[in-house]
């Protein structure tokens, strides 16, 4: 193999020697034998290796060590087991199939690049796709094609380590970003405060040692932060830079390098004041909302694993003779499976036989249990609180509601975010700054010499270094941020702020958001409630919970009851006061009957704030739209009794996320406020998905929001805060703008030079800094308006 001139010149003319080279697909250093092969020969330090470079080669994707950012990681095994243990094929409805697995190892562009190329050249591969997000990797194959052992064989080939998904998400980035902010942070405060003594010395007078003294101590400060908290940006750069993109990450490499040499001269050479502080802080600050941004994209993932695991992992399976325990992922459609009271559904399926109540909040979003009889749909996941069932099967493994869920959930993760406006503008800003140093080197040069020329380019660059644009959105949203925490809503990241701001509709789900998701007593005299209190109070189910709270609330003796009897879906018998009495759900929703005494209506109430909030979505222009699974019998007056006048009623998990996904596939953007289990996949859809705080854990993963306050209002809040926020963001971005290019032009002018630039550089962040905190302000006024008006 001869490699591509540019690999063949960054392997040759080392200092190493001739007969010391770094292998062509790994760069482990070794000794060649004498004659050593010619410097633009390919050499190889084992078999794997050369084994590696042999299909990449034959795919005709030399170019990857071209692109690559760093030599790729050595091929190996792992532990001798079959790769593909673990990883599960699915049959797609065209007859496809499709595998989904995780691949350790990528370490940039290039290596997902190679790697998806190596993979879409197999004959049996339709598709293969391979986040550098995640590292999670899909492949698509002919129908028929269920053996996966030689295509990862081909990826761990190349140096890459493929595998099954594992429960627990890998967290190091998490960490070395972690550990990066800390030495930044803790640079930067010392560093700021050493600064102060040195500019206060500028009025009260220093000692030229003590000044020497303390600019050395930062210049010793700051270096760390500049080789290496500061690197993520850096490698950014240099990547995108390959890729012939202008990215954020470049300027802001510009100006921490020229601030960093700027301050290494002036310590060192000139001895005068640089601007390390202003550099640490910068690169502390970007740090932090990088970490921000990452673990919110994280969550998403977590959410997934935390919903998959809810599945369970064994089966009774009947047969003619018996039954079975097998691996629930066994099961095959037409199978018969035997559920007890206290078990998981392992499966989705209809009841065959038997009858009881099953919890099935993934299906209908009501915490209440769901009575099933024979021809029923029950689904995986859902927990028998009593009865016995025989359920044929339907839907297994990855084919279930909950699997599919999961699975948007999974996939939400890959999506790429959305570009903001410093990544628009960063590469005319970039491009800009670079040629306008050139030209003012080049004309104060031809005109006074290097001296002029170096001062003039310098104080261009310093001018010109990206801290009011790149802290214009991070400081907006930090008190975009502030302001939501204030009023009881929780966000996991800034972008989900701003997309909070441009959103066109609103959907929320009924139990637990628009209503407190406990059925409450809201008519029944007190004769009727006493009896039904005593024979209720031996029953777990939630509406006995509240007719024997409402019996305890008003102060009504409860009488005792004997010979309770409680059969699920039908209700309870026994004997008050040796009289016997049976109480059973009547013909109207909510209606609960109790023979020969009365009746007693249950409703799950409103919250108290929720029309309130309704009104003032409609006067944002954001009428919202109610999405339940229940009936629509209880879904009208529940809407009716909050303002809301568009709902859909028995809405299962997927028919709330497709409803959803139909409008913004036409192009709008939507917010969803749910709270149950069943949420997770519409909330995962939504441009921005916001979680009541007393929700599921599923539901609290993958939102985008949490409500920690009771009530709706904290959604109100939360609108007004993100258009607020976007609208500090964009005046920030003005002002940053108008400051460079005013800046710019006097330094070209040769009317700035280094250290006025040095000082004109914290009044632009000033300037960005006062923008922002008049977000708490502007939102003030604009939610004192909707409350009056």
């Amino acid at each position: 193999m001869t490699l591509p001139p540019q690999a063949a010149a960054a392997q040759s003319g080392t200092a190493l020697g001739p007969r010391i080279r770094p292998c062509t697909h790994c760069g482990l250093e070794m000794e060649l034998a004498d004659p050593p092969p010619p410097a633009t020969a390919a050499v190889y330090c084992c078999h794997g290796c050369e084994t590696a470079a042999a299909i990449i080669r034959g795919a005709g994707l030399e170019q990857y060590y071209v692109e690559r950012d760093r030599p790729a990681p050595r091929p190996g095994t792992k532990g001798g087991r079959p790769l593909a243990q673990g990883i599960a094929i699915e049959t797609l409805e065209d007859g496809k199939q499709r595998a989904r697995f995780q691949v350790d190892g990528l370490q940039c562009a290039a290596c997902v690049w190679v790697t998806e190329k190596v993979l879409q050249g197999d004959p049996a591969v339709l598709d293969a796709t391979v986040s550098y997000a995640t590292g999670r990797a899909e492949l698509v194959l002919q129908a028929g094609s269920n053996d996966l052992e030689p295509l990862l064989q081909r990826i761990q080939a190349l140096g890459y380590h493929p595998r099954a998904f594992e429960l627990a998400p890998a967290r190091s980035a998490d960490r070395d970003l972690l550990l990066r902010l800390g030495v930044a942070s803790f640079a930067a405060m010392n560093v700021m405060m050493l600064s102060v003594g040195v500019y206060l010395g500028w009025f009260s007078g220093m000692s030229e040692s003590y000044a020497a003294l303390f600019r050395t101590v930062n210049l010793a400060l700051a270096t760390p932060v500049a080789l290496w908290s500061a690197a993520p940006f850096y490698s950014a750069a240099w990547t995108a830079l390959r890729h012939r993109v202008l990215s954020m990450d470049l300027p802001i490499s510009i100006g921490v390098g020229v601030l960093w040499l700027h301050g290494v001269l002036s310590t060192l050479v000139l001895r005068q004041d640089g601007y390390l502080d202003s550099m640490s802080m910068l690169v502390a600050l970007l740090l932090a909302g990088r970490l921000v941004e990452q673990r919110g994209r994280r969550h998403t993932a977590e959410a997934a694993t935390a919903l998959a695991s809810t599945a369970p992992a064994w089966a009774r399976r009947l047969r003619v003779d018996g039954e079975d325990r097998v691996p629930a992922d066994s099961l095959l459609p037409g199978d018969r499976v035997a559920v007890a009271a206290g078990e998981e559904l392992p499966c989705d399926g209809r009841v065959l036989q038997g009858s009881g109540r099953v919890e099935m909040a993934l299906l209908t979003g009501e915490a209440e249990p769901a009575a099933v009889a024979p021809g029923d749909p029950v689904v995986a996941g859902g927990v028998m609180v009593d009865g016995n069932l025989i359920v044929e099967v339907e839907a297994v493994a990855g084919s279930t509601l909950l699997a599919r869920m999961a699975q948007g959930l999974r996939d939400a993760v890959d999506r790429p975010p959305a570009p903001d406006a410093a990544d628009r503008i960063a590469p005319w800003f970039t491009a800009l700054t670079l040629i306008t140093a050139a030209l003012t080197f080049a004309g104060w040069w031809w005109a006074a010499g290097t001296g002029p020329a170096l001062k003039a380019a310098v104080a261009v660059l310093v001018v010109a270094c990206p801290c009011a644009l790149s802290l214009a959105r991070p400081l907006a949203i930090a008190a975009g941020l502030g302001a939501a925490a204030r009023r009881g809503l929780l966000f996991r990241s800034g972008d989900a702020l701003l997309r909070l701001a441009d959103i066109d509709g609103v959907a929320v789900d009924k139990t637990g958001t628009v209503t407190g998701g406990v059925p409450e007593v809201i008519a029944g005299d007190d004769a009727t409630l006493r009896i039904a209190a005593g024979l209720e109070r031996h029953s777990i189910h939630p509406v006995a919970r509240a007719i024997v709270a409402e019996a305890t609330a008003r102060g009504i003796p409860v009488p005792a009851a004997t010979d309770v009897v409680e059969t699920a879906g039908q209700g309870i018998t026994g004997l008050v006061n040796g009289v016997p009495v049976s109480i059973f759900a009547g013909d109207s929703p909510g209606e609960v009957v109790v023979s020969g005494i009365g009746s007693l209506l249950l409703r799950d109430r409103t919250r108290p704030d929720a029309a309130q909030a309704v009104a003032a979505l409609g006067r944002l222009g954001l009428a919202p739209t109610l999405l339940t699974g229940d009936h629509p019998d209880v879904a009208a007056p529940i809407a009716a009794g909050a303002g809301i006048l568009s709902w859909q009623a028995r809405q299962r998990p997927d028919d709330k996320a497709a409803w959803i996904q139909q409008r913004q596939d036409a192009g709008q953007r939507w917010l969803f406020v749910g709270d149950g289990i069943n949420d997770g996949p519409a909330l995962g859809v939504a441009e921005v998905g916001i979680a009541m705080g007393s929700g599921s854990a599923s539901s609290l993963l993958v939102a985008d929001a949490v409500v920690a306050a009771p009530g709706l209002q904290p959604v109100v809040a939360g609108l007004v805060i993100a258009q607020e926020t976007l609208r500090a963001t964009r005046k920030n971005l003005r002002r940053s703008l108008i400051y460079n290019v005013l800046a710019v032009a006097a330094a070209v002018a040769g009317l700035v030079n280094p250290l006025v630039a040095a000082l004109l550089m914290p009044l632009s962040s000033a300037a960005v800094l006062v923008g922002a905190l008049a977000v708490e302000r502007r939102v003030r006024r604009r939610l004192a308006n909707l409350t009056t008006s």
